[in-house]
């Protein structure tokens, strides 16, 4: 494997395990408690309940399968594929990465980890740099 595909490799495990962690604490901080609240106030439907969890884990869903796809794509495939992979992994993620920076105005592992796959991202997808 080039240094292309090791970047891209790098970006995929750190986009992949930010997900899981996020989703983990996605699950016990935000989702626990607002469902609880739903299921106390009885306004809430139980497939609307189900929605609003499954919606919240969107993002999470989203970064764990670009980060596999960084993976497979520094392993299988060739630059084109590679590049069109890229583009929306990295867009998938530099949304997460500037969207947590807006929120949380400070250091926060969420951000810095999305945004260091954004730079293995663009190394992984320059020709020639192996």
């Amino acid at each position: 494997m080039d240094w292309n595909g090791i970047a891209l490799t790098a970006a995929g495990a750190i986009g992949g395990g930010t997900a899981v962690i996020h989703g983990i604490l996605m699950q016990r901080l935000m989702i626990r408690p607002i469902e609880a609240a739903f299921a106390s106030n009885g306004r809430m439907s139980a497939p609307m309940r189900k929605l609003v969890s499954w919606l919240l884990h969107f993002t999470t869903f989203n970064w764990l399968l670009s980060g596999l796809a960084l993976i497979a794509a520094a392993i299988w495939f060739e630059q084109d594929v590679r590049l069109a992979i890229g583009l929306l992994a990295g867009g998938s993620f530099m949304y997460g990465a500037v969207i947590t920076l807006w929120i949380m105005r400070r250091l926060h592992p969420g951000w810095i980890l999305m945004a260091i796959a954004c730079i293995l991202i663009v190394l992984g997808l320059i020709p020639g740099a192996s």
